[in-house]
């Protein structure tokens, strides 16, 4: 069941809300002050919700493919260079389990069978942005989601994070 516009609003200013006051949502708990590393690769995510997904594509001007934006959050927020694609994206940093998630976490699915073929950010309380597929601009999706929750493969914890 995907999120109706205005659940996904709500969610959106509760996060930018949350990020703005210091204060990150991880799990069910609030962790007080995340670093401001991680609080950089959450408000450079965020703050582009709403912009169009594009096949190919790494800059907001463009719009976005799901690796495209992913590499250029980290990119433009901590000057990271990540892989081109998810695939490749999956095989760097440490590998987390999905009951660890931390913000700034990169988390990675598979619609088709076992190889990654997406991947998104992990934002906290049970959510990631990502830019989804074409026709659908990037957005914020919950992790419990049923869709979501089957094609989860695996986390990551991008190293300097």
């Amino acid at each position: 069941m995907a999120l109706s516009d205005r659940t996904l609003m709500e969610a959106t200013l509760d996060l930018r809300a949350t990020a703005d006051a210091g204060g990150l949502m991880v799990g069910q708990a609030v962790a007080p002050q995340a670093s401001g590393r991680v609080q950089a690769v959450l408000q450079k995510a965020l703050a582009l919700l709403g912009t169009p997904y594009r096949w190919g594509g790494t800059s907001p001007d463009g719009g976005f493919d799901c690796s495209g934006m992913v590499g250029y959050v980290f990119r433009s927020a901590l000057g990271i260079e990540l892989p081109r694609v998810s695939r490749e994206m999956a095989k760097d940093g440490e590998k987390v389990d999905r009951a660890s998630l931390a913000v700034g976490d990169l988390v990675f699915f598979s619609r088709r069978g076992k190889r990654v073929d997406h991947v998104g950010i992990y934002v906290g309380d049970g959510r990631f942005v990502h830019a989804p597929r074409t026709g659908r601009d990037v957005t914020v999706s919950s992790l419990n989601d049923g869709y979501w929750s089957r094609k989860f493969l695996q986390a990551r914890r991008v190293s300097g994070v």
